[in-house]
């Protein structure tokens, strides 16, 4: 009951204050309108009668039980490898005494950055049939697509967000415990047992249950590089791309966010719950690191030879991307760059880089209000905000392509009963995809940029916000200050650091998204990572790669003014884990 009163007092503060009110009041409408209502929108297509009847074709039909259990596997291998790739590369980072870390830091953060599939067009030119190593070196022609292929790609793509969260675990360990374990006689292996691993369980478990769900969901890397291996992303692409099928996307869109929504809720109220602290609660005494010759140099060869591999990767997109037919004909041709600069490209160039500048400072700024509410402001009902928020990220991007097809492809109207008949229809959302779709769906495409932005600007502002003292805050009240003065002037500058990741993630994030948005571009509006798609299924891997290294300088140079403009002691890393 007391609890109860204090949430319902804090909601009654909120209202008393005009501005925050009606931002909270814009907060909830934006996740209604832009997240919750296409995702019911698109669950209540698949119950409909013939959605029904899909249903249960589809789970009863052993081709599409073989899709379901393909999607599964994948995710649990890419979980697999990604995480202990991610862990492999933190232990080194932060355990081992080994040299070239910086470097090897950085080469961990470079995946991030790059459009999804870059990395499964490389791996082809690579370990293909006609592959570079695979043909050229061990004269085998080894067949790299389906789930060796997949597995590959994607934890090489995806192994950063293990990487991220296991480094930040193990340099918050207390160093105490070993050295209290050390002197009781214990081993380095009985110590990474018994101390190390249990402690790091959490950062385990997180890690597996995101990559799982950043696997399932993908659709550049299953389309590249799934061959025969099909899974549920694909099928909803070919349902709506090539059978124009609105209710078997739905279907197939419902079956995919059943293990995607599970693994969410688990990681976020299991996992999330779940802590293992140390004694004292603060990291003392002096981190131990591994010193032997035979654990330190078999660790560091690993993750060097790791790191080769992700070098090589990048350097076939690098060199591909000047030469005319990369392992056919390598003489050097600026031809892809003039394609992409000057030719059907600029506008897909100009397009993306637009979208993101006008998506970056929405997403950053709405992800640092909603943090302000459910951090600093005690009312009913900031759980579910939370929550919602977050499904902009849980829910895989394809079934928010889904859902905003269904939604927003005709203009939602309210007629104003008892009037008559003569009166027009309010038009309350315009129509957003589609033909003639208001600014040519540029206003969909930003939305979706915006709200696949939004919770890692949340979990970074609301990470840093609860580690500032509100009484800062309190006293920029107490002195007359309004709760919109108190957040640009005291709160903001505050959380710099955390506006800046988002600002950073947000950007990368719409730079590099394709699965969310390639249901929703039109003639009027060209996309870098479609067209990157567009070029590696025509088997012009020249353009793709010239697209992917344009699109990588971009982020990097967007990075760069970020950084001036916005200003900030934090690391280039911090952006990374919000997203993680």
């Amino acid at each position: 009951m007391l609890t109860q009163r204090r949430f319902g007092a804090g909601f009654r503060r909120i209202l008393q204050d005009p501005v925050l009110a009606i931002s909270l009041l814009l907060v909830v409408l934006f996740i209604f309108i832009a997240i919750v209502l296409p995702i019911l929108a698109m669950i209540g297509v698949s119950l409909s009668e013939e959605g029904r009847a899909l249903f249960g074709h589809y789970l009863g039909e052993r081709a599409y039980q073989d899709i379901i259990v393909n999607t599964l596997t994948m995710g649990l291998s890419v979980a697999t490898v990604g995480t202990v790739i991610g862990f492999l590369f933190a232990y080194v980072q932060v355990k081992v005494k080994a040299p070239f870390k910086r470097f090897m830091h950085l080469i961990a953060l470079v995946p991030i950055i790059s459009p999804p599939f870059a990395v499964a067009t490389a791996i082809i030119l690579l370990f293909g049939r006609n592959g570079m190593i695979s043909k050229g070196i061990f004269g085998v022609r080894y067949d790299i697509y389906g789930l060796t292929g997949l597995t590959l790609a994607l934890s090489l793509s995806l192994f950063t967000i293990a990487y991220l969260n296991f480094k930040g675990m193990l340099q918050a360990l207390d160093p105490s415990l070993e050295e209290a374990a050390t002197n009781l006689g214990a081993s380095k292996w009985h110590i990474f047992r018994t101390v190390t691993v249990p402690m790091l369980l959490p950062g385990f478990a997180a890690s597996f249950l995101l990559l799982f769900v950043e696997a399932i969901a993908d659709l550049g890397n299953p389309l590249v590089l799934g061959g025969n291996y099909e899974v549920l992303a694909t099928r909803v692409y070919i349902s709506i791309i090539g059978l124009h099928d609105n209710v078997a996307a739905a279907v197939f869109s419902v079956i995919l966010l059943v293990p995607s929504l599970t693994v969410f809720i688990i990681q976020r109220y299991w996992v999330g719950r779940t802590s293992v602290v140390s004694v004292t609660g603060k990291p003392a005494g002096t981190p131990q690191q591994i010193t032997h010759p035979v654990v330190r140099w078999g660790l560091t060869g690993l993750v060097l030879g790791i790191c080769a591999l992700i070098i090589s990767i990048y350097a076939v997109m690098f060199v591909g991307s000047v030469t005319r037919v990369f392992g056919v004909n390598n003489t050097f041709t600026l031809e892809h760059f003039d394609f992409v600069i000057n030719g059907y490209g600029s506008d897909a160039m100009v397009d993306t880089t637009t979208f993101a500048i006008i998506a970056t400072p929405l997403a950053g700024v709405l992800g640092m209000l909603i943090a302000f509410l459910i951090v600093r402001k005690a009312f009913a009902g900031r759980n579910i905000i939370d929550f919602g928020t977050m499904l902009g990220i849980a829910v895989p991007g394809t079934i928010i392509g889904i859902g905003y097809l269904l939604v927003f492809n005709n203009p939602i109207t309210l007629t104003l009963p008892f009037v008559g008949d003569n009166v027009p229809a309010i038009t309350l959302i315009p129509k957003l995809t589609g033909g003639r779709a208001v600014l040519g769906g540029a206003l969909a495409i930003v939305i979706v940029y915006v709200i696949r932005s939004v919770p890692a600007a949340l979990r970074s502002g609301a990470a840093l916000l609860s580690q500032i003292d509100p009484a800062i805050e309190e006293a920029s009240i107490s002195l007359g200050a309004n709760n919109a003065v108190t957040f640009r002037k005291i709160t903001l500058p505050l959380i710099r650091p955390a506006f800046l990741a988002g600002l950073i993630y947000a950007f990368a994030r719409s730079m590099t998204t394709i699965s969310a948005i390639v249901f929703l571009t039109t003639p009027q509006t060209r996309i870098m990572t479609q067209q990157i798609l567009n070029e590696t299924e025509q088997g012009r891997y020249g353009n793709a790669f010239a697209y992917c290294v344009i699109l990588i300088a971009i982020v990097l140079v967007a990075i760069g003014i970020l950084y001036l403009t916005v200003g900030s002691t934090t690391g280039a890393e911090r952006s990374l884990e919000g997203g993680a």
